[in-house]
């Protein structure tokens, strides 16, 4: 459990380094979770025979990618919530 947790915590380093800190409406957070959600159906219909060669590669990786984004919805919400 620590060595995935490390992960999606690196994952979420690289985001911010490559988009910044990202603050979005729950609708366009909505929209890139269930994008990333999409690749790991990809990647595991890959697993199985199915799909094209063009989708994704890595289910693992695509894994991180999904809990990654989540964590930084879930960043955006205590953030709010703390606010309020």
């Amino acid at each position: 459990m620590n060595e995935i947790n490390k992960e999606v915590y690196l994952e979420r380093i690289r985001q911010n380094e490559k988009w910044g800190i990202q603050r979005h409406t729950y609708g366009a957070w909505l929209a890139i979770l269930v994008e990333e959600v999409g690749e790991v159906a990809q990647a595991m219909q890959k697993n199985w025979g199915w799909g094209k060669p063009t989708d994704a590669q890595n289910l693992y990786k695509e894994l991180i990618h999904v809990a990654a984004v989540a964590s930084a919805i879930a960043e955006q919400v205590r953030e709010e919530s703390e606010i309020s």
